[in-house]
This record gives C-alpha cells, sequence and structure tokens, in this order.
C-alpha cells in the first residue's frame, strides 16, 4: 500500500466518522422533536427525570455536532467519549426511571417540578430529590410495543453509548 492510499483511506474513515456524529446528533434532535411533541401536542407533562433525560439528549447531540463539525482527531476522540459517557447517564436515568415505574414507592407524592426544586433548595439537596422521583415519574402516560417512555428512552441512550463506543474504536483503530 502506497502513502498515497493510506491517507485516502484515512481521509475516507474520517469522513464516515463525522457522518456518524453528525447523524447521532441528529438521533438526538428527533428524540428531542418526539418528547417536545408529546409534552405539547398530546400533552403529557415530563416529570423530573424526563427532563434530565432531555439535557442528556442535548448534551450527547451537542457534542456529537460537535465532533462532527471541528477538525483535529484528538478533539473528535474527546468529544465522542464525552458523548459516551453523558449517554451512559442519560441511560442511568432512564433505568431509574423504569425501576420506579415497575416498582413504585409505597407513598405516591405528586414532587415538585425540577425547576421548582433547583429554586426552593441547594443543589446538594435538590439533586438527590430529582432522582429519587415522585408520583409523576411513576406514572406511564404512554406506551409502544409494551415500553414506556422511560424504558425506550434507556434503549436509544444505551444504543447512543454503543454508537460511540463504536465511534471511538474506529478512531482508535484508525491511529495505528
Amino acid at each position: 500500500m502506497t502513502v498515497a492510499d493510506h491517507r485516502g483511506r484515512l481521509s475516507a474513515l474520517a469522513t464516515r466518522l463525522r457522518v456518524l456524529s453528525a447523524g447521532l446528533a441528529l438521533w438526538c434532535l428527533g428524540l428531542l422533536g418526539f418528547g417536545l411533541y408529546l409534552q405539547h401536542v398530546v400533552g403529557h407533562e415530563p416529570c423530573p427525570m424526563c427532563i434530565v433525560q432531555r439535557y442528556a439528549l442535548i448534551g450527547v447531540a451537542l457534542l456529537a455536532a460537535l465532533a462532527a463539525a471541528l477538525p483535529g482527531r484528538a478533539v473528535r476522540v474527546g468529544l465522542i467519549a464525552g458523548a459516551a459517557l453523558v449517554a451512559g447517564f442519560g441511560a442511568f436515568v432512564a433505568a431509574r426511571q423504569s425501576w420506579l415505574q415497575w416498582f413504585p414507592p409505597d407513598i405516591q407524592t405528586c414532587g415538585r417540578d425540577f425547576y421548582g426544586m433547583i429554586e426552593a433548595f441547594p443543589l446538594k439537596r435538590a439533586i438527590p430529590m430529582i432522582f429519587r422521583g415522585s408520583g409523576d415519574c411513576t406514572a406511564i402516560d404512554w406506551t409502544w410495543l409494551g415500553l414506556t417512555i422511560a424504558n425506550w428512552s434507556f434503549l436509544n441512550f444505551v444504543a447512543m453509548a454503543a454508537v460511540c463506543l463504536a465511534l471511538l474504536v474506529a478512531a482508535v483503530r484508525r491511529r495505528s
């Protein structure tokens, strides 16, 4: 293989990595759009855990879009690694919400919304309250194929993390 052939293969791989990163960002935007549709058209109000998952989607979308747009392999690898971590965090929150839906607490409370918690309590007290969930987080308002929004969110976050890890492996292999 000549040097020109090697450079051409590396350039093609870099282009594929950028396209996949952009696709990941669009995937997140599609999920965010569907969440907004469920909220504003169907009328399902998001619970605090749903809002945290939205922020995780925004984080993955921004990191993936930056990875697609910015030059430099090291920058791209760092951004995709960050997106994998944020997707893992989103999967954790979605798994916790799924658990709350499967095994609701004995005492149902309405609780405050996410913004109300942040405004009324110090952050170190509000964050555990958000993840503890409330009656709203245990509500199952919508299902498709027998899975709730939280279940679908978990599956999507796991798939996003897997895509990020595959991109990282491809970038590392490209280096060697």
